[in-house]
């Protein structure tokens, strides 16, 4: 099969799409948080399971429901929003393909938030923020190695750990590690010395959690 009619056999929309079922644990419409598309209002898609483990994550994606693309698109349309995150979990531990047409013949932007160990397929996906976890699990490569956002979570790592894979991404962030079970004192020599590290390294900018300081979603 030629490259071109590979393309638009992932445009077109058939009837299978919208039976296709994906584990979903919330779908929620609030306000990006961070990043570079932060204070941009989003309908999250949060994705159930994950290839990794990472010791901040805020979220039981091991509780899921199981949905069909059809459902998931009739209650993305409940919010007036037409700006999408795909999020986890890892969503693409999924083939997002039969769930991505369907909303993009209903003219939604789609964005995802990855942890860059699945490549992503050309023309998939709108925003690619991947979020690297390989200062915790240094075997997991990162195989999606272009996108629009780099965004890694600052735990005491040496930036030189990226020098492969800066030049593939538009916009480099540098996030502390907000850990809840921690001290505010902890929290705050964290924020603290990540700002000291984006201070010197001026290729980076700060991402901070707003969404966590506001107490919302």
């Amino acid at each position: 099969m030629s490259s071109a009619l590979k393309s638009l056999n992932h445009t077109i929309v058939s009837d299978s799409d919208y039976d296709y079922e994906y584990d979903i644990v919330e779908i929620f419409h609030s306000v990006q948080g961070e990043g570079h598309r932060a204070g941009i209002p989003h309908v999250f898609v949060r994705f159930g399971n994950c290839n990794l483990r990472c010791e901040w994550c805020d979220t039981d994606f091991l509780k899921y429901d199981r949905m069909t693309a059809k459902s998931i698109v009739n209650s993305v349309a409940a919010f007036d929003c037409k700006n999408i995150i795909f999020t986890g979990g890892e969503p693409m531990l999924n083939d997002l393909w039969p769930l991505q047409r369907i909303l993009k013949s209903n003219n939604y932007h789609i964005s995802i938030e990855t942890n860059g160990t699945i490549p992503i397929d050309e023309g998939l996906i709108d925003w690619i923020c991947v979020s690297p976890k390989d200062q915790l699990y240094p075997n997991a490569k990162i195989k999606q190695r272009i996108g629009d956002e780099l965004k890694c979570v600052y735990v005491g790592q040496d930036l030189s750990m990226y020098d492969d894979l800066v030049d593939g991404f538009t916009n480099l962030y540098l996030q502390p590690c907000y850990m809840e079970n921690e001290s505010v004192e902890w929290n705050g020599r964290n924020f603290a010395l990540t700002e000291s590290i984006v201070k010197n390294n001026p290729r980076w900018r700060l991402s901070l959690q707003t969404h966590k300081w506001m107490g919302i979603d």
